[in-house]
């Protein structure tokens, strides 16, 4: 029972408190019980001490250093560990993981890294492998590169594999690198890459990277790509089509095999997005429908994680039209059965026995040989579920977006929701919210139901577009509450609640001015004029 307050004082109101919401008093510390503010190290440290002790630099060594000997203060503060320490952890607790609760970001696939992962990446042999190793010393690691390039080859039906780039966009551009390799091969200056409007937005610039010009293709009325503007666009200049299956509507592209069949008899060839492998894996090989090269995002279908655990990765799988012309290094197995790290110097000694001519690799992509880090982690996730539990992966996926999507397009637009079930993601958009109220205002008031906002604004082809992926990690009491959470909030929205152009009120910084912190961002600290932190 609480006790009354018979002191007189009240508590500072704020801009909640007409719904309820007060955030309370303010504190002396300006910590919130076990959310503790965090001041940058340049306020909580000082330059002129160190919590190391560190020898004096023995004369000469300058000398050594070819001039670039530091002469000046470096400039950085001095910590002790505890303090360091709990910078840090402060830190994490002011963010947002898929260790928390449920990632909604859709296109990311922010599923759960299960442990046994992370167990068998720092296995000795594993956590300490160097690049820079004789080969000799590192057949493991090559066997779990070779591995994990045969499941991919499987499960996607294709016919080689380029294990080195090291995420999409990165393996996008490899993609595209061995289609223009295969165009000049044959004498073929094609100029133009079609992108449909469905694609990821990566894909365009990718094609324009590599010196392509692009041209848009239309979606139908359902979402998906205009088969017939799409064949009525082919022609001599076109290179190749980069394609999204299934599509940033959350929608499968009937029409795939029809696509593919077109492109190449206009001679051009076909790139796929793999970013949504997730709702297909173990389900359809895109090798089947046509596909010429399409990477993989090991750190979403995969569950390797996204960044914090290590770069992404992106390897591309080729067709047997392609696969001559694949970066180098790559790994085989020779006729001893042992698996070769295979280097340029190397190349052409192997590739008659595995492509049947000559090898005409357009170079390499990375210095070495790709994120070992995340090939065993991938190949372990892949061990630990087999086919069966692939193909499993791929339909609780979809079941749960499929039950994120009817249980709010009563309450939400739902623009594509009469084309039949969706894939992996759900799509939805602003329509009929009330006032000047917009996707931002009910994402950031999401963040005060402590949930990551979904991907905002994309696809450009809905209005105000709120693309949620809940991925097949997720539990009916998980998707339940956020199915609340998101109803509550959209509620608010479409009743024209002003209050939330304030949210969020409970994260640990307010709405900050996103235009200004991209366009004009403070990326150096500077000691306050007055000296005062």
């Amino acid at each position: 029972m609480n006790a009354p307050n018979t002191s007189g004082w009240k508590p500072e109101m704020t801009p909640a408190d007409e719904d309820g919401l007060h955030n309370g008093p303010e504190t002396v510390t300006g910590n919130r019980a076990l959310l503790l503010e965090e001041p940058l190290l340049f306020e909580r440290g000082k330059a002129d001490v160190t919590g190391v002790d560190l020898p004096d630099v023995p004369e000469g060594i300058s000398d050594k250093l070819g001039g670039f000997a530091r002469t000046e203060p470096i400039g950085l503060v001095g910590l002790t560990e505890p303090e360091t320490v709990r910078h840090y952890t402060r830190l994490s607790r002011q963010n947002y993981a898929i260790d928390l609760g449920l990632f909604p970001l859709g296109s990311c696939t922010m599923k759960h890294n299960p442990r046994l992962n992370e167990k068998v990446a720092r296995m000795p042999g594993f956590a300490d492998v160097h690049p820079l190793q004789p080969v000799s010393t590192v057949r493991g690691a090559l066997e779990v590169i070779n591995e994990l390039a045969f499941w991919l080859i499987d499960l996607t039906g294709m016919h080689g594999v380029a294990m080195s780039p090291k995420a999409g966009a990165h393996g996008e551009l490899c993609g595209i690198l061995c289609i223009r390799a295969a165009l000049e091969a044959r004498g073929d200056a094609r100029e133009v890459v079609l992108v449909p409007e469905s694609a990821h937005g990566t894909n365009p610039a990718t094609a324009a990277f590599a010196g392509y010009r692009v041209e848009d293709i239309p979606a139908t009325p359902e979402g998906r790509v205009d088969l017939d503007a799409l064949k009525a666009r082919l022609g001599p200049d076109i290179a190749a089509v980069m394609i999204t299956n299934p599509n940033t509507c959350g929608l499968f592209e009937r029409d795939m095999k029809a696509i593919s069949d077109a492109v190449h008899e206009a001679g051009g060839f076909v790139y796929c997005d793999g970013a949504n492998f997730n709702a297909i894996v173990g389900k359809v090989r895109p090798g089947d429908l046509g596909v010429d090269a399409m990477h993989i995002n090991l750190h979403k279908t995969f569950s390797t994680p996204h960044g914090g655990g290590g770069p992404g990765s992106g390897p591309v799988v080729l067709s047997e039209a392609l696969a001559p012309f694949g970066p180098l290094p790559y790994t085989a197995r020779t006729k001893d059965g042992v698996v070769h790290l295979i280097e340029e110097e190397d190349a052409d000694a192997f590739s008659e026995e595995h492509f049947g001519g000559v090898m005409q690799s357009f170079g390499r992509m990375t210095a070495f040989h790709g994120q070992m880090g995340m090939f065993t982690r991938a190949l372990t996730y892949m061990l630990s579920h087999g086919a069966d539990g692939l193909k499993q992966v791929a339909e609780d996926a979809v079941l749960n977006a499929n039950y994120i999507l009817r249980s709010l397009e009563d309450l939400l637009s739902a623009p594509y929701a009469s084309a039949g079930p969706c894939m992996h993601e759900a799509l939805f958009g602003d329509e009929g919210f009330g006032g000047d109220l917009t996707t931002l205002d009910l994402a950031k008031a999401l963040i005060d139901e402590g949930y990551h906002p979904m991907t905002m604004y994309f696809p450009l082809v809905v209005h105000g577009a709120m693309l949620v992926e809940p991925t097949e990690t997720e539990s009916k009491a998980s998707l339940d509450q956020f199915i609340a959470a998101l109803r509550h909030v959209a509620e608010r929205a479409k009743a024209g609640d002003e209050s939330m152009k304030e949210a969020p009120y409970y994260a640990p910084r307010r709405r900050l001015d996103e235009t200004l912190a991209a366009r004009k961002p403070k990326l150096a600290w500077q000691e306050p004029e007055t000296g005062e932190a």
